[in-house]
């Protein structure tokens, strides 16, 4: 068979999955813990060698994201903080970081200590239009510059000032990449040389300098961050079905939201986004998460008056044990009730927050309304009983209480064999056999 190995390393778990790339089908699938602990190598082989049984696993082309580590930790550095700081913010999303840090205006002793605490692997330098304002961008890139910055830069400002300021970065030893502006007119946002430049960083600085492995093996095999390959696997799916989508994906310390919408008149006219409206979006909502994340869970639904009377003080001593112990396994009835319960909080106030825009800075929100597929995905709905998942994503198409603009009449699915990041993954060399698997698992 003419097969590929796709494999995602997560912070908990790697899972592994064989394609046919001749017709797109699922041959095969396996997890193995990840061995952050020791060389996730050893996790990663031991997820192959059990999907790729018996197909010489070894010899086979392998795709591999990682989110290991703690992913991608992004600052985004702008010329102000409700256009281009923001635009940043929209293109780090989008090319799966955590953004960490935002910053906006002329860098200071006090801002620069702050963007050292973030500690982040990659800084996105941008502001001005093209032909526009360079004296904010020229400061910050001076700026870090001299104060020896050895965190590597990606640089997608004023395209006028962009030659110059590499030189100056590169003069002072800071790795550099340029890239082309993410904000080249008001209200037109460009994100897709700056995620390429963001994902070249990841993969050349990022993945070897967290030392998840010993050798180089580990750095020449994964060719994306897991958010970033499924943000291309939502896009895959969006274009075979031509229409709206989301995918709410729960995890244990985050649940992540995608959405693609179809452009229309809402990227122009008198009430578009200064800074640009991202028709294709990731938020990620650090508070909500089903292990790490669970008190944040209870907390804001608390907040979002999605609680009945009487079930936070339950709820959230459920949640204590869980953040607690992250590798919590649910014993019986009573716990599995409390996960959906979790689960399906997350999700709802996770949509919400996407629906609003808050995360993503767009004034009017997404307007989900006209969703036709929501996908559910993370380990908390793969592994749960069908009914339960079925459960969890009802109740995030029924919750209509904050007029939002969320869906009104969605197919849910969920992404069971975890096939969204496979898809991601082989979309650039094999786009039919992505869109094949992503119709024969997501499309029923």
């Amino acid at each position: 068979m003419n097969v590929a190995v796709c494999a995602d390393v997560g912070s908990t778990y790697t899972k592994a999955a064989v394609v046919d790339l001749d017709d797109g089908r699922l041959v095969a699938a396996a997890s193995a813990p990840t061995t952050v602990g020791t060389d996730v190598l050893h996790g990663l082989d031991a997820a192959v060698d059990a999907a790729a049984a018996g197909l010489g696993g070894g010899d086979l082309p392998w795709y591999v994201c990682s989110s290991a580590g703690g992913g991608l930790r992004l600052a985004v550095i702008g010329y102000e903080p409700l256009v281009t700081a923001q635009a940043g913010r929209r293109v780090g999303l989008s090319a799966g970081a955590n953004v960490v840090h935002v910053a906006a205006g002329r860098l200071g002793a006090a801002d620069l200590g702050a963007l050292r605490a973030a500690r982040p692997d990659v800084v996105l330098l941008v502001g001005g239009t093209d032909g526009g304002d360079a004296d904010t961008l020229t400061h910050n890139a001076t700026r870090l510059a001299r104060a020896r910055w050895r965190v590597p830069v990606v640089l997608a400002g004023n395209a006028d000032a962009r030659e110059d300021l590499r030189t100056v970065l590169a003069a002072a030893k800071v790795p550099v990449t340029a890239a082309d502006n993410v904000l080249p007119r008001i209200g037109v946002l460009a994100p897709a040389s700056a995620r390429a430049a963001i994902r070249e960083v990841f993969l050349r600085h990022v993945i070897g300098g967290k030392k998840l492995s010993r050798g180089s093996r580990f750095t020449r095999l994964v060719r994306a961050a897991t958010p970033d390959a499924v943000l291309t696997g939502v896009e895959v799916l969006a274009d075979a079905l031509g229409g709206d989508l989301a995918v709410v994906d729960v995890g244990g310390a985050t649940t992540d939201v995608y959405s693609v919408l179809t452009p229309d008149e809402r990227g122009s006219g008198p009430s578009q986004e200064v800074a640009g409206t991202l028709w294709r979006a990731r938020t990620v909502e650090g508070d909500l998460g089903m292990r790490w994340s669970a008190p944040g869970v209870v907390r804001a639904a608390a907040e979002e008056r999605l609680l009945a009377p009487g079930e936070q003080d339950r709820l959230a001593a459920a949640a204590a044990v869980r953040a607690a112990d992250p590798g919590f396994l649910p014993a019986d009835d009573a716990d599995r009730a409390a996960d959906r319960r979790i689960a399906a909080l997350a999700a709802t106030v996770a949509l919400r927050r996407h629906a609003r825009g808050a995360a993503t800075g767009e004034r009017a929100g997404r307007d989900l309304r006209d969703v036709k597929l929501v996908v559910g995905s993370g380990g908390v709905l793969r592994h749960a009983d069908p009914a339960d998942a079925a459960a969890v994503l009802d109740a995030v198409l029924t919750d209509h209480a904050g007029g939002w603009p969320l869906p009104r009449a969605a197919r849910p699915v969920v992404d069971v064999d975890y096939v969204l990041a496979a898809a991601g993954l082989l979309a650039a060399e094999h786009p039919q056999a992505a869109a094949t698997l992503l119709r024969r698992h997501l499309d029923r």
